[in-house]
């Protein structure tokens, strides 16, 4: 379990993907049970609902989803979205791994979601991750570290590193292969975006099964378990609408991750440990 006094970002993925998800996060930012949400710019949710989280104040980050698999695209690109539709997680990794993205392609498609986020918040993202954790794949990653110091982002946010070293990814028990498997395909990312200028955090947990039967509670209580020096949880709370179940495999757990969250028991564990969530990774 984490030690007394760590200081913890935790943040919701996924703000934007539906009204249900991104009224569900607003409901725990206001309730000050995250620190941070990272939002999906590509979704009509996030032009309804983004103006929101500039209210938030400086105690919650609001960070950049980058998606290239849900979805439509904010512009045409002919060759990983060739019919308007991005394709699913396997196939971007398998073109990744290959070497057959279009790195101008996937580069004006950060600049457009980027464009998106500014035009909602009026300034740049606190920090960057990726939906599905696309942004730390070759071709993708180098773009956006590309993109972002073009842009003269270089020490004004941070990037999530959604790695862990093996040992606190089995000690917690829970999505196992799929932590080892993101540990993979993220390696050198940290590295990388800290010689181009970007700092990131420290230890990441958060990895679920996404099992409707598990208990949240449990899983969160093993999410805490060995946190890094930096550390970030991540975590998918949401209302659940017609509109996710149309869009998203993860549905009803969103619902259970928001009632836990919400709950006072989860306040308790705060207290308990002397847990401070804040928007930057800090040791």
């Amino acid at each position: 379990m984490a030690k007394a006094g760590h200081r913890l970002v935790l943040c919701a993925d996924d703000f934007g993907l539906t009204e249900g998800v991104s009224h569900g996060i607003i409901d725990l930012v206001e309730m000050g049970r995250l620190s941070a949400t990272s939002a999906m710019t590509t979704h009509r949710a996030w032009l309804r609902l983004g103006p929101t989280l500039r209210e938030a104040g400086p105690e919650v980050g609001v960070g950049l989803h980058l998606n290239l698999t849900a979805g439509a695209p904010l512009g045409p690109m002919r060759v990983l979205a060739r019919d308007g539709r991005l394709p699913g997680l396997g196939t971007l990794i398998a073109r990744s791994l290959a070497g057959s993205l279009d790195a101008d392609e996937i580069r004006a498609e950060i600049e457009r979601q980027l464009d998106a986020f500014l035009a909602v918040m009026g300034r740049p993202p606190d920090f960057v991750d990726g939906h599905q954790h696309v942004h730390v794949l070759p071709i993708i990653r180098r773009m956006l570290l590309f993109t972002l110091r073009r842009r003269g982002l270089a020490g004004r946010l941070w990037l999530r590193d959604p790695s862990d070293g093996l040992r606190p990814i089995v000690r917690r028990r829970t999505a196992m292969s799929k932590a080892a498997l993101v540990r993979g395909f993220a390696l050198g990312f940290r590295g990388a975006a800290r010689r181009a200028g970007f700092e990131t955090n420290e230890g990441f947990s958060g990895y679920s099964g996404f099992d409707p039967g598990a208990s949240f509670e449990r899983e969160m209580h093993r999410f805490l378990v060995r946190l890094g020096p930096r550390p970030v949880v991540m975590c998918h709370p949401g209302y659940v609408d017609d509109e996710l179940r149309g869009r998203d495999p993860v549905v009803e757990t969103r619902a259970q991750e928001l009632a836990y969250l919400a709950s006072p028991r989860f306040g308790e564990l705060l207290d308990a440990l002397q847990i401070e969530l804040v928007p930057w990774p800090s040791a």
